[in-house]
């Protein structure tokens, strides 16, 4: 049984914690008479830390654990501002060994939350790195639901969408997304995928490109594995992601040293691969990997006559077979399959994509199975098929979703005459145009490389063939919105719901499954000339439901609030006898309505205008005007507002009319005592 160690190549420290270490060892060197800290562990490695004490550096939990004159390392996680003046207020010497990474974090924060800009970061919130972004935020504390100028974390995609739907209208300011650096780069990504529907938002990718390079190469190894150690400290955080991400693809253990080994049963081993947290020395790696080379080493034994066995064992084509990858290159891969023969898959048999390298799909030390498609006995080579194993399981998985009326995820790769092509499984399935869910009068190149669900509508076992329905996978979870809507849905209840159409008589939003209408009249207090003044299409709004019909599937909204009726306003604002500045916005031969706030417009009688007889009212005022006037009757219960200019003029004064007033070229100079 050949066996295999493999270490990830960016396993260890990162740049950040390199740096910090380095310059606690500096700090320590140069020597001192009072006291050395580290605010927290330096690292979340116990090795490291039980070092530095070692050589004279301790660890306190707290700034005032520190007194004037001693020394106190900041770690690489950072801190907040505050507790930088705390520490600066005690006569603390501080060494700053924040990682330059999370720097720079802090100073976009300090300047998103300045700008009034609602910050949301993720991560974990009780991880120190975390909490030190925190307290860069213009506030320095986490902000409450009034919206902008602070900062939230979120953990996942899900805990993203609640925020943005809950705050997205309030801060408007904008919205600035980022994350830890240690974030797991795969729900990076998802998270980045679901801001898509939300305006205003800005994604700042704050990723240690280290620490998406080792979750990568970590990832891609442990699928080249039956075993993974992941070598850091249990309470460092980029340490159990690096743990999850294998974990989801072979047997994964999390050591702190080597010492661990000894309690895991390696007997079924046969490929290992050793990745380590960005705390973890490379002096442990190197300790790790000679430790378990000798406990393979250990564990082999060779059984001369299973090896004659495997040798002599016979192929022929069309046989699947289990292989070792011995060597890849950009046009094949070698492949030992226990036999005479050498077996070689060609680029094109290794994956079902066709821009896959196949020094991405497989690596050295692998154990894959393959289909033998060739053989050549007189020159002892075999050509083999990946990709056909590939495809076999695809189709049975395939076979099993049709069976059971299972959802599969797959992605678009293809976009052909009459549909397009879903890659699921490794098998490829076709989709109609007429199941893609795409109308007619767009184009499907939208869902090019976009991951969609769908169900197998159609299975040719003979030619292993399927054909699939996006849109059927729509339906019925837009069918089960729906029924969850009208189950506990009620009047009077305020939803988030989005924009879907806009017609002359109102708008639908879909809250859920179901399209309600917010007509015309309740859509805004003001006056529009169309809905599409107030919204448009895919905006994310709340509505409040006005009216439900059950047996109709038909539901009424409001999107106008109460609270911003012009009427209501006006009673809190107006009262009988006030003076009003107010703009003339018709006129009539019974007089002129003058609007006093936006919704609200009074009557100037033709016999309220002016101090004398008014035959016509366009001879005193004109649209535009703007003149003082005085609320002389208010009835709220009809809507009616009366106002007077004439109640403000002297007894005695009247208003001239156009023609007759003076140009303000020939008013009479005041005269003047010299």
């Amino acid at each position: 049984m050949n066996k295999s160690i493999t270490v990830a190549k960016t396993a260890g420290f990162c740049f950040g914690v390199d740096r910090a270490v380095k310059i606690a060892y500096e700090t320590a060197a140069k020597g001192t008479d009072k006291k050395i800290y580290t605010l927290g562990p330096l690292i979340h490695n116990p090795s490291v830390v039980e070092d530095l004490e070692k050589h004279g550096i301790s660890v306190i939990d707290s700034p005032s654990e520190a007194e004037a004159g001693d020394t106190v390392i900041i770690r690489s996680h950072g801190v907040g501002k505050v507790v930088f003046d705390e520490l600066e207020s005690r006569g603390v010497n501080i060494v700053d060994a924040t990682c330059p990474f999370v720097t720079k974090i802090h100073k976009l924060v300090a300047e998103r939350t300045k700008l009034g800009e609602l910050v949301l970061i993720a991560g974990d919130e009780n991880h120190p790195e975390v909490q030190g972004i925190l307290g860069w935020t213009e506030s320095s504390a986490v902000c409450d639901n009034s919206g902008g100028g602070c900062a939230k974390v979120f953990p996942n995609c899900v805990e993203l969408v609640k925020l943005l739907r809950k705050n997205c209208e309030k801060s408007k300011k904008g919205v600035a997304i980022l994350s830890q650096t240690t974030y797991n780069i795969v729900m990076w990504n998802q998270c980045i995928g679901a801001v898509s529907d939300f305006e205003d938002v800005t994604v700042y990718d704050t990723i240690c490109t280290a620490t998406e390079k080792r979750q990568s190469e970590a990832g891609k190894l442990s699928r080249g594995c039956d075993t993974m150690l992941i070598i850091g400290g249990r309470n460092s955080s980029n340490t159990k992601k690096l743990y999850d991400i294998c974990s989801a693809n072979c047997r994964c253990y999390l050591i702190e040293d080597s010492r661990e080994l000894k309690d895991i049963d390696f007997s079924t081993a046969k490929s290992v691969g050793i990745s380590a947290g960005a705390s973890t020395p490379a002096y442990i790696i190197e300790e790790v990997k000679k430790d378990m080379t000798e406990i393979l080493s250990n564990e082999e034994e060779f059984n001369f006559e299973e090896a004659i066995e495997q040798s002599l064992k016979k192929i022929y084509t069309g046989k699947r077979v289990s292989g070792v990858v011995t060597a890849v290159n950009s046009t094949e891969v070698i492949v030992d399959i226990g036999t005479k023969h050498t077996g070689y898959i060609p680029a094109s048999e290794i994956s079902s994509d066709p821009n896959a390298k196949p020094e991405d799909v497989v690596k050295v030390g692998d154990t894959i199975d393959v289909i033998v498609t060739k053989l050549n006995d007189a020159e002892g080579i075999a050509t083999l098929s990946k990709k056909q194993v590939d495809a076999q399981k695809g189709y049975d998985d395939v076979k099993k979703a049709y069976e059971n009326g299972e959802v599969l995820t797959g992605t678009v790769t293809n976009i052909i005459k009459g549909g397009v092509i879903v890659t699921a499984n490794g098998m490829r399935v076709f989709v109609p145009a007429s199941q893609t869910g795409v109308r007619a009068a767009d184009s499907m190149d939208t869902l090019l490389k976009k991951e969609v669900r769908f169900k197998i509508i159609e299975l040719n076992e003979q030619r292993k063939r399927a054909v699939g329905s996006i849109r059927k996978v729509t339906a019925e979870e837009r069918a089960q919105r729906k029924e969850a809507f009208f189950a506990n849905a009620e009047v009077g209840q305020t939803v988030m719901g989005e924009v879907k159409s806009i017609t002359d008589y109102g708008v639908f939003v879909d809250v859920g499954g179901v399209d309600g209408l917010i007509r015309r009249m309740d859509l805004t207090w003001a006056r529009i000339k169309h809905p599409s003044d107030v919204v448009s299409v895919g905006d994310h709004i709340e509505v409040t439901i006005k009216d439900i019909g059950k047996e109709t599937g038909k539901v009424s909204l409001v999107y106008k609030k109460t609270e911003d009726n012009p009427w209501v306003i006006f009673e809190k604002n107006y009262s009988v006898g006030q003076t009003v500045e107010v703009k003339i916005v018709s006129i009539t031969g019974f007089g002129a309505f003058a609007q006093i706030i936006p919704g609200i417009d009074g009557l100037i009688h033709i016999s309220q205008i002016a101090n004398q007889r008014v035959a016509n009212v366009a001879d005193f005022l004109s649209v535009g005007d703007v003149v003082n006037a005085k609320i002389t009757d208010c009835d709220i219960a009809n809507k009616r507002v009366s106002l007077s200019i004439r109640a403000l003029l002297p007894e005695g004064e009247y208003k001239h009319t156009k023609e007759t007033a003076p140009a303000e070229d020939e008013a009479p100079e005041a005269e003047t005592e010299e």
